[in-house]
């Protein structure tokens, strides 16, 4: 048995220490996946889904790094790679959302240029990091490249106009990834979230609650993190690799056109 056929995949997710991303970690975990996962920041939330992931028999590593920050994005692959051999999927799901929500006629240079350097430039960045990794190497588990992406995408927000460009190019992305390495056999795919329930989402609670009653959403309720990550996890496994390109949208029905 080969050293690839003896160990477990390895998964590498943005963003990892909360959320979506903490969801996506310990899911991918249940699936065999050993994790590696970066932030900005370490803290608490760091230890606790190291934690998470360790209680489902699978190794943790935590890396910092800022997303922005595109020269680094080798040291964390070779990080990855030295922790566990090799990166078999790659979850993009590190983003930030606009600095403030208001008029785009408003939107200043400055928190395009964030917006953008994290949620586009960094995510393709990172990608372009994995991808030369994987395509250069043989692995006998599924490789695949996943990105987390958002209803945003295609549903445009006017009083969050950074956050709907930076989002709107990743299906692009995507799309692209998947011409590029589907003769390597490496599959690519978008997750699109709809309203879901996390820190970021707390600050306007409220507001989506009340949108809720008015039938925003037709399943009628916030999406949780659990159901983002069990999503990201089935596509991570292999058996929808010929889906390359696909998008999955768990949305409760929210980008569905409808009058």
């Amino acid at each position: 048995m080969s050293d690839s056929e003896s160990r477990s995949p390895t998964a590498l997710i943005t963003g990892g220490r909360r959320g979506i991303g903490r969801a996506v970690c310990v899911e991918m975990a249940t699936r065999g996946f050993d994790i590696v996962f970066t932030d900005i920041v370490r803290d608490e939330d760091v230890d606790e889904t190291c934690a998470l992931v360790k209680t489902h028999g699978r190794k943790a590593l935590f890396v910092q790094s800022n997303l922005n920050e595109v020269e680094s994005h080798a040291d964390v692959v070779r990080e990855a790679v030295r922790f566990n051999g090799s990166i078999e999927c790659l979850v993009n799901n590190a983003g930030i959302g606009s600095p403030s929500r208001g008029d785009l006629l408003d939107v200043s240079p400055q928190a395009f240029d964030m917006v953008v350097g994290v949620n586009l430039r960094g995510t393709f960045f990172m990608s372009q990091a994995v991808a030369r990794h994987m395509a250069s190497t043989q692995s006998s588990h599924p490789r695949s490249i996943i990105t987390v992406s958002s209803v945003s995408a295609e549903m445009a927000s006017p009083e969050r106009a950074e956050y709907c460009l930076s989002k709107s190019a990743l299906p692009m992305m995507t799309r692209l990834l998947a011409l590029r390495l589907a003769s390597a056999g490496i599959a690519v795919f978008e997750v699109r979230p709809g309203i879901i329930r996390t820190p970021m989402t707390e600050g306007v609670a409220q507001k989506y609650e009340a949108r809720f009653a008015e039938g925003l959403v037709p399943s009628g309720r916030w999406g949780e993190s659990a159901e983002v990550g069990k999503a990201v996890a089935a596509l991570a496994d292999g058996t929808f690799r010929f889906s390359t390109g696909s998008v999955l949208n768990v949305d409760g029905g929210l980008s569905i056109p409808a009058f």
